[in-house]
């Protein structure tokens, strides 16, 4: 299939820029297969789902992990600090055009820029009083995506807006956003229906939200990023299949974790790696049966997986759908369940 394909028209108003007043009040659109789509809050979900079923979610943390620092002549930089390397070297994305060798001016801290890896990509040797993600906490900003504006940069709001409740495992620089409507009340209400509830971690990286650059949608890349899927989760996706429950992961992050460990048998196994799993229309999902998600960028990775999960032919008529019903798009925007 072609990227044209996969592009929709969304007024600009309709962009979330905040959250919704309390995380479980966004809407819900609820797209089953055979049946017309739902109008519902995302606090209906325990109504929704069935006793039995199973919800994933991804417990990483977001990081602070923007910084502004300035080149030796003064010229401002802008750094997302993406992952750590070896040697006390981290993975940056960087706006602002360093070179090899230069030093940037940060605060509290001094770094070296080594080698570019292109497009934006740099490792910079970094030196801090403390670990550098404790550092990252104290001076860094939210990495609000683009699309969400703030002239006077991310709010106290968004430090705790932007991180899901069940957030732990630090290393994402964009939120899994899909989980960003969950309360604790509403896991509360989740369980006592008879839900269980299991982890896994993918630390989201920016490549995840690059812009899909090929004609081909096949032909599309992600680099690698970290994840790790522990025996308890394999243990509860295996207990759901034996009560004929449903396997409902919150987010795209969660669905390519569980589907890069899914084997032949329509299960998945624990276990801990890199992953590059790009899901486009003619991918076989192996053990997701359900799930939860925001709305995404037209011509985006995000879309063609859930285009591929539901029909992209389905999931466009939904979009429109809820466009006309002016839902909310995007990171803090409202929420999807497709059954």
């Amino acid at each position: 299939m072609r990227l044209a394909e996969f592009d929709y028209p969304l007024p600009p108003e309709l962009i979330a820029q905040e959250p919704a007043p309390e995380r479980d009040g966004a809407r819900l659109l609820v797209a089953e297969r055979a049946r017309p789509t739902r109008h519902a809050s995302v606090r209906d979900l325990p109504a929704v789902l069935r006793a039995g079923d199973v919800l994933v979610v991804n417990d990483t943390r977001v990081i602070a992990a923007r910084v502004r620092g300035r080149r030796p002549t003064g010229g401002r930089l802008e750094l997302l600090f993406v992952r750590p390397l070896a040697g006390g070297t981290w993975e940056v994305l960087v706006r602002g055009g360093p070179r090899p060798g230069e030093s940037v001016h940060l605060p509290d801290a001094t770094g070296t820029w080594t080698v570019s890896r292109g497009d934006g990509l740099w490792e910079l040797a970094i030196e801090t009083r403390e670990p550098v993600v404790d550092w990252l906490e104290r001076v860094g900003e939210v990495p609000l995506p683009p699309y969400i504006r703030r002239p006077d940069g991310p709010t106290a709001q968004d430090r705790a807006r932007y991180q899901t409740v069940y957030a732990r495992e630090k290393g994402s620089v964009a939120a899994p956003t899909a989980g960003l409507h969950f309360t604790p009340a509403l896991l509360e209400r989740l369980q006592a229906r008879g839900i269980e509830r299991a982890e896994v971690v993918l630390h989201v990286g920016p490549g995840t939200f690059r812009p899909v650059q090929v004609d081909d949608v096949r032909a599309h890349t992600v680099p690698p990023e970290p994840y790790q899927l522990p025996v308890e989760t394999a243990d509860a996706v295996q207990r759901a299949r034996q009560r004929q429950g449903r396997v409902v992961a919150v987010g795209t992050t969660t669905t390519r974790v569980l589907e890069t460990r899914a084997a032949a048998a329509r299960a998945v196994t624990a276990g801990e790696g890199q992953t590059s799993l790009v899901v486009v229309p003619g991918f076989s999902f192996g053990v997701v049966d359900a799930l939860v998600t925001n709305f995404h960028l037209p011509r985006s990775s995000l879309l063609l997986l859930v285009a591929a999960f539901a029909g992209r032919e389905r999931i466009l008529a939904a979009y429109a759908e809820a466009v006309g019903h002016r839902y909310r798009f995007y990171s803090y925007g409202d929420a999807m369940l497709i059954l």
